[in-house]
């Protein structure tokens, strides 16, 4: 936690952040336009804020984009705010609010957390349906090769459809699938509307890649849903749902159990609760 504190103390690195908070995946001359700052100075204040896990980068070809990610503010509300009463917390609970915040400029998804654990062992927890379904609650029936299907399943409804496959799959390392099929079935039993479920329909399909690296004694997952459309339904919902399932996989890893039901975890399969109409 000393990072981060010692990240969030300075003023340029908050406004960076305010920056990202604004419009996600910028690179380091758009960051640089927004700030009375030399190129160098912004690259060490991103070095810093990347150090303390609050910036996560991806490269697209020769560009390197940079997004704010709430884990470890997550982290603080998760061990910290709980012993306080609301009034001591509402500067950390309001940091965290405006962190969770998702910009619709560029669509789509990032977000880094580290975990104590061996990438054998993270890779069986993104697999096997085993873990799926302590930290998730959704199994995922595949051989988990390159163009296989997918067959998801949660509370007892059954997602299957031919564009719902396997992307990538390089054990220990990356994976990567199409996002599930919205049905009838799905909207009613979790409170979409018909106007919510016609939307998403129309949408071009969805993937998530996982991305699993040696960080020292832990291993770092960085989480990456994108190919939405602008103003995407689903990119809003996911934004939620994702660091709720990513923060259940943390703890079942590094305790033996996941979060308790109803905590943090979403009961529905990457989306969270307040978008259902």
């Amino acid at each position: 936690m000393d990072d981060v504190f010692k990240a969030l103390a300075d003023a340029s690195r908050r406004r960076l952040l305010d920056s990202l908070n604004a419009r996600d995946g910028q690179t380091l001359r758009e960051l640089c336009a927004g700030l009375d700052m030399a190129r160098q100075s912004v690259s060490k204040h991103l070095a810093v804020l990347e150090a303390a896990n609050l910036v996560s980068t991806v490269r697209r070809g020769r560009v390197k984009l940079h997004y704010l990610n709430a884990e470890p503010v997550n982290a603080i509300a998760d061990r910290w705010i709980r012993r306080y009463d609301r009034e001591r917390a509402r500067a950390l609970a309001d940091l965290k609010t405006a962190l969770e915040e998702s910009p619709m400029d560029r669509p789509e998804f990032v977000y880094t957390t580290y975990i104590d654990t061996t990438p054998e062992r993270l890779w069986q927890a993104l697999t096997d349906p085993a873990f799926t379904r302590r930290y998730w609650g959704a199994t995922f029936g595949t051989d988990w090769r390159t163009g296989s299907a997918m067959v998801w399943e949660q509370d007892g409804m059954t997602f299957e459809d031919p564009e719902q496959v396997v992307l990538e799959a390089e054990p220990y390392r990356r994976l990567s699938y199409t996002w599930h099929t919205f049905t009838p079935e799905f909207a009613h039993r979790y409170g979409f509307g018909e106007e919510w479920l016609a939307r998403v329909s129309g949408e071009r399909r969805s993937r998530v890649t996982f991305e699993i690296e040696q960080a020292g004694r832990q291993v770092r997952l960085t989480v990456v849903h994108d190919g939405f459309e602008p103003g995407s339904p689903v990119l809003e919902a996911v934004s939620g749902g994702w660091p709720q399932i990513l923060s259940s996989l943390k703890t079942l890893l590094e305790t033996g159990e996941p979060l308790p039901e109803g905590s943090t975890a979403s009961p529905r399969p990457g989306m969270r609760e307040s978008f259902a109409e």
